[in-house]
């Protein structure tokens, strides 16, 4: 809440202040939809967060659009669907897959336990993410862009390449536990990235079994190098 709320409202405070000319880029998410209405999810699907993250978010990216129209600075807002790469905290589950597979093909690990096996999500690559931002800052006005690859993958299908990668079977490694549950869980968020591919000239490079495939290589590069 202090950073997504707090931390938004600070900065483009200062900007209006100091630099009212400074370019401002806001970091949305997909789970500022949370209980979706309609899907896949666009610029203009009303939002329904479902966890304190995605509440925040969503008054982060109104105060980034009320600067905008209240005192006409340049700033946008990206609504950035799941976006993956190496560099993803452990925490994040695509990381969690990738890591403890590596571990498992090791024999530093024997399971893998998540929450919603079927749970799914639009995942991306970060680095064509980066690429859409940088494009949203060099437009001649300031906007708002959903950026997503427009594919719904499943927890379970992220397990089984991710599995495959190293020769194993995911169904004899992963678990469902209850602990790893939502309280208030968000079964499908998909995203329409058209206004993006219109404005932006934005396309994603990465598939996502090509996204998979270099988590999982590079962190069993990582494991075979202790």
């Amino acid at each position: 809440m202090n950073t997504n709320i707090n931390g938004t409202h600070y900065v483009l405070a200062a900007l209006r202040e100091l630099r009212p000319a400074c370019k401002f880029y806001f970091a949305g998410s997909s789970e500022m939809f949370g209980k979706v209405r309609e899907v896949p999810q666009r610029e203009t699907t009303p939002f329904h967060p479902r966890s304190p993250y995605g509440i925040s978010k969503v008054a982060g990216f109104e105060l980034t659009r009320n600067y905008r129209e209240a005192y006409g600075m340049f700033c946008c807002g990206g609504i950035l669907f799941n976006h993956e790469s190496p560099r993803r905290g452990y925490e994040f589950v695509t990381r969690k897959i990738s890591s403890t597979v590596s571990r498992i093909k090791a024999g530093l690990a024997a399971e893998l336990r998540l929450g919603n096996l079927d749970a799914e999500r639009d995942w991306g690559h970060a680095a064509d993410y980066v690429r859409a931002m940088h494009a949203m800052l060099q437009q001649a006005e300031p906007d708002d862009y959903v950026v997503a690859t427009g594919e719904a993958h499943s927890v379970r299908e992220f397990c089984e390449l991710a599995f495959a990668e190293v020769g194993l079977d995911y169904r004899d490694y992963v678990l469902s536990d209850q602990r790893f549950y939502r309280p208030a869980e968000i079964e499908s968020l998909v995203g329409d990235s058209t206004k993006a591919r219109s404005a932006l000239k934005w396309q994603e490079t990465y598939t996502f079994p090509e996204l998979v495939r270099e988590m999982v290589r590079h962190d069993t590069e990582a494991v075979n190098q202790r």
